[in-house]
């Protein structure tokens, strides 16, 4: 008789019991997930990238640009029924963006004894209204401040609206995961395991030793 046939019979598996998995198998499984997420996000978020590198560095260096401001004044009146006995600031503001070319936002409408101030504010843009209340008389004084500011503006979200502050959180978590998966990818490189971290440790030793000696 061989020796098969005088195994225990409780020794075999039941049928359509899966295999549990093993470490090896799970380590496998994650550094393939982490190599699809890494690739992937990465271009897509490739474009995202470059776009705050670089207006990193517009901001930092914003005296370059400084030439590119340009700011001039216009005048013009609201018909005086719209001052009194109720102010009518939709029509208000409404007039001014139509007579004027106004597209950004409204940020602040401040009322008075005696005058309005309105201002409109959007990336690189601003738009300062002075309304006599007694007269109807305005002035608006528009200050465009180029493309490098309207980046920078949409760097920092500033005045920028709802959709865009969405857009940039999710930019971030983008750039979190694509991070965050490089150094598990980094973990599962045995041999450069080690120099990976070092480097990794190193990069941010740096960032914070520039901080403590050389920020004010």
């Amino acid at each position: 008789m061989s020796k098969s046939l005088l195994l225990p019979l409780n020794t075999a598996k039941p049928l359509g019991e899966p295999a549990p998995r093993t470490r090896g198998q799970l380590s496998r499984r994650t550094a393939t997930v982490s190599r699809w997420l890494h690739i992937y996000l990465s271009m897509v978020s490739f474009a995202l990238l470059l776009f705050f590198a670089v207006t990193g560095l517009t901001l930092n260096h914003s005296d370059w640009f400084a030439p590119q401001m340009r700011t001039h004044q216009v005048r013009g009146q609201v018909p005086p029924a719209w001052l009194k006995p109720e102010l009518a600031k939709l029509e208000i503001v409404e007039h001014l963006r139509k007579n004027h070319g106004i597209k950004t936002g409204l940020s602040e409408f401040r009322v008075d004894d005696s005058q309005l101030g309105i201002a409109f504010k959007g990336p690189g843009y601003s738009a300062d209204v002075v309304l006599d209340r007694a007269t109807g008389k305005y002035d608006v004084t528009e200050t465009k401040m180029g493309l490098a500011a309207v980046m920078n503006d949409l760097h920092k979200g500033r005045d920028t609206g709802p959709a865009w502050s969405l857009f940039l959180d999710v930019s971030a978590g983008l750039m979190a995961v694509v991070s965050f998966t490089g150094l598990v990818l980094m973990w599962f490189l045995q041999r450069k395991r080690m120099a990976g971290l070092i480097t990794t440790a190193a990069g941010a030793l740096g960032c914070y030793l520039v901080y403590v000696i050389w920020v004010p």
